[in-house]
């Protein structure tokens, strides 16, 4: 396991092909402003959404702000395709980070919420007419789901104040939490 992020490192930086525009002047500006974009979809849509599983807003039918979901799925498109071009451009300043770990693992714990919302819980509440109130377990999901974007977004934002450094040391465990030289 202790190889696990140098050979990531590695052959993620072996794609060349995105470099280039990456490196340009406009590059990586625009991927993060489309980044943005992407989030302010996923957040205004799923976010909305969030807050009318929590009670607010309840004269709205929860099935017409449902509409507003491709909309977020577009958003988390749009930010996994950038996020992976940051990633394959990059990638000793995301895979030895920290704040990228704990990204990722906010988006997997956002993901299963996300399906448990729909296996067990959606079935009720899309037939809820307006003014009832939500059953306490998509109040739950969708506390769950606000928190866990807000530490996405957190986590993201704080990528760039934790940049890894070089180690030190010759043996390191996983997770690395710098750049073991070989892989500079």
């Amino acid at each position: 396991m202790d190889a696990f992020q140098p050979w990531l490192d590695q052959t993620l930086f072996s794609v060349k092909f995105l470099s280039p525009f990456m490196h340009s002047k406009w590059g990586w500006p625009i991927c993060e402003s489309i980044h943005f974009l992407g989030l302010s979809l996923l957040i205004g849509a799923i976010g909305t959404f969030d807050l009318r599983l929590l009670g607010l807003a309840p004269r709205i039918p929860i099935a017409a702000l449902h509409r507003l979901v491709p909309w977020g799925i577009a958003g988390y498109v749009i930010n996994i395709i950038t996020g992976l071009m940051f990633l394959v451009t990059e990638p000793n300043q995301y895979i030895y980070n920290p704040s990228f770990h704990f990204k990722v693992l906010f988006m997997g714990l956002a993901g299963i919420n996300v399906l448990v919302f729909y296996l067990a819980v959606f079935g009720k509440v899309k037939l809820l007419a307006p003014g009832q109130s939500t059953p306490r377990s998509a109040k739950i999901i969708g506390g769950a789901s606000l928190l866990l974007w807000i530490g996405v977004i957190v986590c993201g934002r704080l990528l760039t104040f934790y940049r890894p450094i070089e180690c030190m040391e010759e043996k390191q465990t996983f997770p690395f939490y710098c750049v073991p030289p070989r892989t500079r």
